[in-house]
């Protein structure tokens, strides 16, 4: 899964009009509210029932502090379990998954294996919970800012609790019950993950840590079944999956009861929110007939003056002592490092969706997103065929199941250094380049080098590639648009994944299980959409970076010309 990488879910965006430059400042710059809604503003209008935001000043300190302690404490035990797929595969094969429909009929002309059949079913499993969870992304950016986020917990729990039964009592259902249990067990992430991010504006001077410890959590989620499996073998497989599930369970009852107990009903007003409040113009001073107002009009207009002063007072111990200006220049300077922040942000949202800058992103992303599942479903396949040894490739594969969620949160600093003080051309080149190195080093047969090279710099990619695109989104189509096309990129993306079964046949049909054929195609094709987009955007910026120089220059000779 992608989720999204912004260093609050605010920001200060200068407003741009024609005879302003994209770099300049201006004292009335306003936070704008990042948007996880898919829908665009014109086809889903607000409700009368939407519930209302709350200002975080309102809530006692130790309560706040303890809701972004238990959300990341539950993030750890729901948020994406599902990824930790490469640990508890090879449990459900030794506790015979799909042995039932997996038969080999010796009649048949054109017979698959056993084992191949069962491995092709089980990535299945996988990739539409890989699908799930990308696409789940939509809803939940709709019900989170309908709603609230106490039931878009309620609802993960709920999703959490049937994955589990589901899985628990496969073997007694009338239909896939791992495809469907490991299904619901995808959904319940997001909602338990995306719905706990609007807590960093509980804390907006921490909000960029509240953010990463958030997304440090879901990475390291997918370690659950690793210490499962670890579990699994030293009770000599007497603890089976369906032991396991049913002790799971403990998890979606404690969220339910933890969201009802502590978790806020509404979203925390951002910062931007709280400053509007205040600004708006008191009724007592638009009323022209001030002097004629009665006692009760006047007791109204003194309550509404106090609670200004309480909002103000309240921004105040948010925010400590940092400046709203020095903070908004900081923003600033971060946007015009990336050299195409607010290329796209006047357009709407399908102009955007029908522009380069969104069809070569979306491109590389189905790319991209297809080699990370395709990848996290077959690696030990493709080094017991590399490694010509399944003792080798198992010890790669036990290696990857302990880096991937360390890799997550190893790079949680670094990724955000680098997308905060390079440019957007420098990112997307180094997301191309890392990715064709991590396609060559997954073609080298018999080097346990290469192996460790390749899990490492694909551990660390992974994060930083999702942030990336995230992050590329919210600086060239802005925070107004961002949950649709995002949400777009990542649904489009994910549904895409399910062309992971055609590259299992050939695998392990067409290639007799060789995994080079299937891995340099997969890394000429993104190499080749990855270099036009570079190309595109490089180009692209240079231009905005000329006409930006152009018009400073117009505006410091225009305004030699006034002396």
């Amino acid at each position: 899964m992608s989720l999204n990488r912004v260093s609050s879910l605010e920001t200060f965006a200068p407003l741009l009009t024609e005879n302003r430059s994209r770099r300049s400042s201006d004292a009335s710059t306003r936070n704008r509210k990042i948007s996880f809604n898919p829908l665009p503003a014109e086809w889903d209008p607000p409700a009368l029932e939407q519930i209302q935001a709350v200002g975080a000043f309102q809530v006692p300190k130790w309560k706040r502090t303890l809701q972004v302690v238990v959300a990341v404490t539950y993030s750890l035990f729901a948020a994406g379990i599902v990824f930790g797929y490469a640990a508890i595969k090879p449990v459900l094969k030794r506790e015979g998954a799909y042995q039932d429909v997996c038969r080999v009929d010796p009649n048949d002309e054109d017979p698959i294996s056993q084992d191949t059949c069962v491995e092709i079913h089980l990535n299945l499993m996988f990739t539409t919970a890989a699908v799930a969870t990308n696409v789940a992304a939509l809803p939940v950016g709709a019900i989170l800012d309908r709603y609230g986020p106490r039931v878009c917990g309620l609802l993960g729990a709920l999703s959490l609790a049937i994955g589990a039964l589901v899985m628990s009592f496969e073997n007694k259902l009338p239909f896939d019950g791992l495809l469907f249990g490991y299904l619901f067990l995808a959904l319940g992430g997001p909602f338990t993950y995306i719905s706990s991010f609007q807590l960093s504006n509980a804390f907006p001077k921490n909000s960029g840590l509240i953010l990463a410890l958030l997304t440090g959590a879901f990475d390291a989620s997918s370690a659950l079944f690793l210490v499962y499996r670890i579990i699994y073998e030293q009770t000599n497989e007497t603890f089976g999956h369906q032991s396991f599930f049913l002790a799971y369970l403990v998890v979606p009852a404690a969220i339910a009861v933890i969201q009802f107990v502590l978790m806020p009903a509404q979203s925390y007003k951002t910062v931007g929110e709280l400053v509007e409040e205040i600004e708006e113009p008191i009724t007592a001073d638009l009323d022209p007939y001030d002097d004629q107002i009665d006692e009760e009009t006047a007791l109204l207009h003194e309550e509404e003056r106090q609670h200004r002063a309480e909002v103000f007072s309240g921004i105040q111990e948010l925010l400590g002592t940092t400046k709203a200006d020095k903070q908004a220049k900081r923003e600033e300077r971060k946007n015009e490092i990336s050299g195409v922040w607010g290329v796209m942000h006047a357009y709407t949202a399908w102009e955007q969706i029908k522009s380069p800058w969104f069809i070569l992103i979306c491109l590389f992303t189905v790319v991209q997103m297809t080699r990370i599942n395709y990848f996290v479903a077959t690696i030990r396949v493709q080094y017991t065929n590399l490694l010509s040894s399944p003792l080798l490739a198992e010890r790669v594969n036990d290696f990857f199941d302990l880096a991937l969620p360390l890799g997550g949160i190893l790079s949680i600093p670094f990724i955000g250094a680098i997308l905060d003080r390079t440019s957007t051309v420098t990112v997307l080149t180094t997301l191309v380049a890392t990715a064709t190195a991590i396609g060559i080093l997954g073609v080298i047969p018999h080097s346990m080098l290469a192996a460790y090279a390749n899990v490492c710099l694909f551990v660390l990619y992974r994060p930083f590639y999702y942030t990336a695109v995230s992050d590329y989104s919210a600086k060239v189509f802005g925070f107004r648009t961002f949950g649709t096309v995002y949400g777009t990129i990542i649904c489009f993306a994910g549904l895409l994944n399910f062309s992971q079964s055609g590259l299992d046949y050939l695998l392990h049909e067409t290639f007799g299980g060789d995994p080079v054929p299937v891995n340099l195609g997969l890394m000429a094709t993104g190499l080749l959409i990855g270099v036009v987009m570079v190309l595109f955007v490089a180009i692209r910026a240079r231009g905005i970076k000329r006409k930006l120089l152009e018009e400073e220059a117009r505006r410091a000779f225009g305004g030699s010309n006034r002396y």
